[in-house]
């Protein structure tokens, strides 16, 4: 999954997430930053919603059946893996992929997951903590592989 697609993605579930949150078109606006007019044509599907407009919608509406289905538990996690090209170093408590993640490998006290909706690969350690993210397989059983 890179930019483009989730652009994609959001902007065509934009009115679905905005019904689920309970908005009107002009509070959605307010909220996300944008006019009603540009709301209106992304909606309609004649534009794409730009990417700070995406990761504005994903976190404020992360909760949302909608987001949740289109990038699973962790969607900020999603977003920040594409905007950095792969995270490393910087730990971050997860619930540890019981729903959402495939486990790739495990081994002393590692564990490699790949997301089942964005594809993403991502470490974890013994209690959780994701210390590495990344889109590229590659990149991210090296990773493992130093670790363990």
């Amino acid at each position: 999954m890179d930019r483009d697609e989730i652009i994609q993605k959001v902007s065509d579930k934009l009115r679905l997430i905005r019904t689920e949150a309970g908005y009107t078109q002009d509070k959605m606006a307010e909220v996300i930053g944008i006019s009603k007019k540009t709301l209106v044509q992304i909606e309609k599907g004649r534009l794409h919603a730009n990417w700070p407009t995406v990761v504005t919608i994903c976190a404020l509406f992360r909760e949302t059946e909608t987001v949740q289905f289109l990038f699973g538990n962790e969607p900020l996690e999603v977003l920040e893996t594409v905007a950095r090209d792969g995270i490393d170093v910087r730990k971050e408590k997860t619930l540890g992929g019981k729903i959402w993640w495939r486990e790739v490998e495990r081994k002393n006290g590692y564990i490699l997951q790949q997301n089942i909706l964005s594809q993403h690969f991502r470490i974890l350690d013994d209690e959780f903590f994701r210390i590495f993210s990344s889109l590229d397989e590659q990149s991210a059983q090296e990773r493992f592989k130093e670790l363990v």
